[in-house]
């Protein structure tokens, strides 16, 4: 998966992990919903990146 998402992809990572960790210190309740919102919408865009794959006959591809 590190292949895959390159350096840029890494820091993004580790900036929204660290973000997330931010909130969580003032309030994790709120850093809970903020993370569960951001796998949502994830799950969302691998959903859409998957059917566009799907559409274009490149369904091995995700």
């Amino acid at each position: 998966m590190i292949n895959r998402l390159g350096r840029s992809g890494i820091v993004g990572v580790v900036v929204v992990v660290a973000g997330l960790a931010l909130i969580a210190l003032v309030d994790p309740v709120i850093a809970g919903g903020i993370g569960l919102v951001l796998v949502g919408m994830a799950l969302i865009i691998r959903g859409l990146l998957t059917s566009a794959l799907d559409a274009m006959g490149m369904s091995g591809m995700v």
